[in-house]
């Protein structure tokens, strides 16, 4: 449940050689935004990472979004579907649309954002944000799909045992 919330390239180093032998190493630095998930926020934000990833309905979505705490002025789903599809979907051409965004905030607004949710949010900004300027449309939600997996399976084997 241990995280690093600010992966950038000036947190990372190669490690061209350890104790002169050639190596494939990299170095972290910077432990100032790392975050511990309870294994609760661990299923919690696995079952929204892998409702994003696994295209779900709204309804499924926006739930899995509500069971973290999450609320809204209206309590809309549609608002906290696009929102969650916002934070960890691919980008989409309505994202860079000023009007899309308008059209959205009309629709209802955030009152409470859950604080084990913010250092996650961060970290999908700062991997997105890399994709971007490698021209890559980054799907968080995608490349993290196997960790949530993990995570539930994690879950469900403590609730057993």
């Amino acid at each position: 449940g241990l995280f690093n919330a600010d992966p950038h390239p000036g947190n990372i180093l190669v490690i061209e050689k350890d104790c002169g032998t050639p190596t494939n190493k990299l170095g972290l630095i910077d432990y100032g935004q790392v975050k511990r998930l309870t294994p609760t926020e661990q299923t919690q934000i696995a079952k929204l990472i892998l409702s994003v990833a696994n295209d779900a309905s709204d309804v499924e979505v926006a739930g899995a979004f509500r069971n973290l705490g999450i609320t809204t002025k209206h309590d809309s789903t549609a608002f906290l579907a696009k929102f969650a599809r916002l934070m960890f979907g691919p980008l989409k051409p309505e994202h860079l649309d000023h009007d899309w965004h308008r059209e959205m905030h009309a629709q209802d607004r955030v009152l409470y954002f859950p604080k084990e949710l913010s250092m996650v949010y961060r970290t999908s900004l700062l991997l997105r944000g890399l994709a971007v300027s490698l021209q890559m449309n980054y799907s968080v939600s995608d490349q993290w799909k196997s960790h949530a997996q993990e995570a539930l399976q994690r879950s469900t084997t403590s609730t057993i045992n």
